[in-house]
């Protein structure tokens, strides 16, 4: 049995690689290419692709709505660009299914909550996530905080100082629980080093993981919560989105080498 089991559901950990459902159980007649940009920038992405000659090569299908996959070409190389569902089990089935058809080199970007006194639109680039989701412990073993992949992060700063675009490195607090940030845990989560929250980087970054493709990704501050007695939403980030889809789509042509380790086929 592959089974490691625990009192807590989520912590029980199953090593095996196959799984009854996998990301290409459709067996679509579709090969995408290796790099993608996969953005939490809503409906932006469309009009992006369509400014920018993007050519829709295929859709993934969820219960809520239906996601153009485009390809776009980028200083001469096709790229993928999708947009990415929030909340990390949605993004990261969706990420999962782009992995199974192909893409092996992955740049994400969305907003953030200030945690910190940060002004809105302010760059980071995550080095750490601290798991408070559940989708990441479905894909690698239990952990409080999860690493993205360096090779990636050296990549985006390189793309940050091309832009001469100031950013920061930082710690992160992926959440399922949007309405359940208290108080008392801003303050908890301050206190082990996060500085910024959102709700899917931890999971990402341990699907990419467990599939062996290379990811990383850009933040931008959107609301605030740094004052936890006068919260401000602030416009969402919204600015940033035409900025940011060009910083991930300069930084994953220039993104070299073969992924990190191969690809777990037996997964997906």
């Amino acid at each position: 049995m592959s089974i490691v089991k625990h009192e807590i559901p989520i912590l029980e950990v199953d090593s095996s690689f196959s799984a009854v459902i996998n990301p290409t159980h459709e067996n679509l007649d579709l090969q995408l290419p290796q790099k993608c940009v996969y953005a939490f920038v809503g409906e932006y992405i469309n009009q992006y692709a369509q400014e920018h000659g993007g050519v829709q090569v295929s859709s993934f299908v969820s219960i809520t709505k239906e996601y153009p996959i485009y390809v776009i070409q980028h200083k001469g190389e096709k790229v993928v660009l999708c947009q990415a569902p929030m909340g990390a089990p949605a993004a990261t089935q969706l990420m999962d299914w782009l992995i199974g058809y192909g893409v092996r080199q992955i740049v994400s970007t969305g907003s953030c909550g200030a945690l910190e006194n940060l002004p809105e639109g302010t760059f980071f680039i995550p080095f750490k996530a601290l798991r408070d989701e559940g989708t990441s412990y479905h894909y690698l073993a239990p952990s409080r905080f999860i690493e993205t992949s360096q090779k990636v992060r050296e990549c985006l700063e390189q793309t940050m100082k091309a832009y001469n675009l100031p950013y920061q490195e930082v710690i992160t607090w992926t959440t399922d629980g949007f309405f359940r940030e208290t108080a008392e845990m801003v303050k908890y989560r301050r206190e082990e080093g996060c500085s910024v929250v959102e709700m899917e980087c931890s999971a990402l970054a341990a699907c990419s993981a467990f599939r062996g493709v290379d990811w990383g990704m850009i933040l931008y501050t959107a609301d605030t919560l740094h004052n936890t007695e006068q919260y401000d939403e602030r416009n969402w980030g919204g600015n940033s989105y035409e900025l940011a889809l060009r910083l991930c789509l300069d930084a994953i042509v220039s993104l070299k080498g073969r992924v990190c380790c191969g690809m777990n086929t037996s997964a997906g």
